[in-house]
């Protein structure tokens, strides 16, 4: 059996680079497939090869949806392993379509935020330090504790919580750390780490919108305080 040659070599790897580059939705149906297979045949790449089975179906993936084995195996290079790989894709795709999206909470006030974090940190020994990120309309999309200290001080890294924030494409930032003391005034160190991380996430064009210390039954809002 001949060998691909290193131009068929460098076509098959091609999507992956793409990809890579340039996010999946770049890539045409053929090229998401061929990453899929991973490789062809003696004669042609994988892109190549699954462009001639996209054409085969009319280019519609709701038709290659209802292939079965059988119609793969009309094409030199697509054996049951590559089929089944193809078919499970599919499968995936149309059983994802069938989901309904969870609903994110969304974060209309400072009890809000509180009802969200009390379960986790009510019954901590130590301080924990997490961000709340949410989108534009404030909606959650994800928290992350940041650090976790002693018994009454824990730190927080002004970079790492705006890379969190920009990574998950955040509008909107909200921090929480808990006083195991049962304490809810903040500390001078409280204020100004507050006052940094807004100055920061402004530049970033992402709000500080609240800063809560929670204890065990009671919180303080930098918000509703008036101290952001």
């Amino acid at each position: 059996m001949n060998k691909l040659t290193i131009k068929q070599l460098a076509a098959e790897d091609r999507p992956r680079e793409k990809m890579m580059l340039k996010g999946a939705e770049a890539l045409s149906d053929a090229e998401l497939l061929a990453i899929l297979i991973g490789s062809g045949n003696a004669e042609e790449s994988a892109v190549t090869l699954m462009q001639r089975v996209m054409n085969a179906c009319g280019n519609d993936l709701n038709q290659l949806g209802k292939w079965e084995m059988r119609d793969f195996a009309r094409f030199k290079g697509l054996g049951p392993a590559k089929s089944i790989t193809i078919m499970a894709a599919l499968e995936l795709g149309r059983r994802r379509k069938l989901s309904q999206p969870a609903e994110r909470p969304a974060i209309r006030c400072s009890t809000d935020i509180y009802e969200l974090f009390y379960p986790l940190m009510c019954d901590l020994p130590t301080e924990e330090f997490w961000i709340l990120l949410l989108n534009q309309a404030g909606k959650v999309i994800d928290k992350i504790c940041i650090s976790r200290g002693g018994i009454d001080q824990t730190t927080a890294d002004v970079r790492t919580i705006l890379r969190e924030a920009l990574l998950r494409r955040a509008t909107q930032l909200i921090l929480v750390h808990n006083h195991p003391s049962g304490n809810t005034r903040p500390s001078n160190d409280d204020r100004r780490l507050t006052d940094r991380i807004r100055q920061a996430a402004q530049i970033m064009n992402i709000r500080l919108t609240d800063h809560l210390i929670v204890t065990d039954g009671s919180y303080y809002s930098f918000a509703d305080e008036g101290a952001l």
